[in-house]
């Protein structure tokens, strides 16, 4: 296995710096790689553009995780935390879900339009009055109480001024120690009033029937459990989706650059070749990564945590060693595929005989060579008919012209 391992990268490293078997000059080479980056950069970009191109679970169900939220607090304030979000003036919440599906394949789904609907209800003219008014109340308490926090700090040191009969006039703070109790007593008072006024307020603006409206869809257990149902299936999904699409996106160029690198082989297109070789590898390159990448974060590794939990508990750790012994597998599969079926030997032979090159390393041989000097592979067999040598993985004897039996 690593010997064919060493065989592939000797190969792939003489196709990318020779034309028609010469080295390529350092020059030469150096644009080719500035090519390389410039490609490679734009074909991540446009993966990038066309993983997005679905719609993403975010944005197909955006009421799911303000619900999600909703269900797990238990402050007794979550209603008026709920009604005063929705209270946002900027732009409409309707608006906003539905843009998420702009220029995106897929759509919003039904019920999160319906909240984004009361949501944007309570924008009213007497829940922006009471906002306000809240705002207000709010912005006098907490000055009200950095004035208590000033006179606090004062009052200790007052009080030792009056114990020891310091005379008034040379005291360094502002008020005696009576004033100071009684504002303190005022300003708590106020405070307290304030709280009492802005309680009724979030009552007020929690009892409204657009609020109303919307806290009782927010508390729909089941059909906000059917979101959240498809809202973890989209999530299971998306990867695979994006998957699909940026495959979509190379395929075409990988069966191009195929295709252009094949005709030029057979037409013996030096340049065409080598520009054809280095795209063939760059759309392979984001290809790779992107199924490796699948498998961290796709259905595979879904799966795959599910079953170890369930197996083996908190042992998640375990995971990774399944990931250690099946990545190298993947990878060795994939070079299997390349030898089998790009770098094959037997799909290459006539081109390779034709410029008296080597069968199995394509290094370049003299007309009397039987045997390559440079990997030592015999490039004959019998024939089956006349029983004179004749070149290998060929369909017809060269001597005899009768058809080759291919192993």
């Amino acid at each position: 296995m690593f010997a064919k391992l060493r065989r592939f990268l000797r190969f792939f490293s003489r196709r990318s710096r020779t034309i028609n078997n010469q080295p390529l000059n350092k020059a030469s080479l150096i644009v080719i790689i500035l090519i390389d980056i410039v490609i490679l950069t734009n074909v991540f970009i446009g993966l990038n553009d066309i993983a997005q191109w679905h719609i993403s679970p975010a944005s197909a169900y955006p009421c799911y995780a303000e619900w999600d939220s909703y269900r797990e607090q238990t402050a007794e304030s979550k209603d008026f935390d709920m009604v005063q979000r929705a209270a946002d003036p900027m732009g409409t919440w309707h608006q906003r879900y539905q843009q998420g599906a702009v220029d995106h394949l897929g759509e919003v789904h039904t019920l999160c339009l319906q909240y984004a609907e009361t949501k944007d209800a309570i924008k009213q003219d007497s829940s922006a009055a009471i906002l306000e008014s809240l705002d207000q109340k709010q912005a006098a308490i907490d000055t009200l109480e950095d004035t208590n926090r000033t006179i606090r700090r004062q009052y200790d040191s007052t009080l030792l001024e009056e114990l020891a009969e310091q005379p008034r006039e040379q005291s360094i703070n502002q008020t005696s120690a009576a004033q100071a109790k009684t504002t303190l007593d005022q300003n708590n008072a106020q405070i307290n009033t304030l709280k009492a006024e802005i309680s009724a307020l979030k009552n007020e603006l929690t009892s409204a029937p657009e609020s109303q409206a919307f806290l009782g869809l927010l508390q729909r257990e089941t059909s906000f459990q059917t979101v959240e149902q498809r809202y973890k299936q989209a999530v299971f999904w998306y990867p695979s989706i994006q998957l699909v699409f940026q495959a979509l996106f190379l395929i075409p160029l990988i069966v191009g650059a195929l295709a252009g690198y094949t005709l030029a082989q057979r037409y013996h297109h030096g340049l065409i070749a080598l520009i054809s070789w280095h795209l063939l590898v760059i759309f392979f390159i984001p290809l790779i990564l992107k199924i490796f990448e699948f498998l961290q974060v796709g259905a595979v590794f879904t799966i795959l945590f599910d079953v170890v939990s369930v197996l083996f508990g908190r042992l998640l750790f375990l995971l990774s060693y399944i990931y250690i012994l099946l990545i190298p597998l993947i990878g060795f599969g994939i070079i299997k595929v390349f030898q089998r079926f790009v770098f094959n030997p037997k799909l290459q032979a006539a081109g390779r005989v034709q410029k008296s090159q080597c069968i199995k390393c394509a290094k370049k041989l003299n007309t009397q060579d039987t045997h390559c000097p440079h990997c030592g592979y015999n490039q004959y067999h019998e024939c089956s008919n006349c029983h004179q040598p004749t070149y290998k993985y060929l369909p017809y004897c060269s001597q005899c012209g009768t058809a080759q039996y291919r192993p």
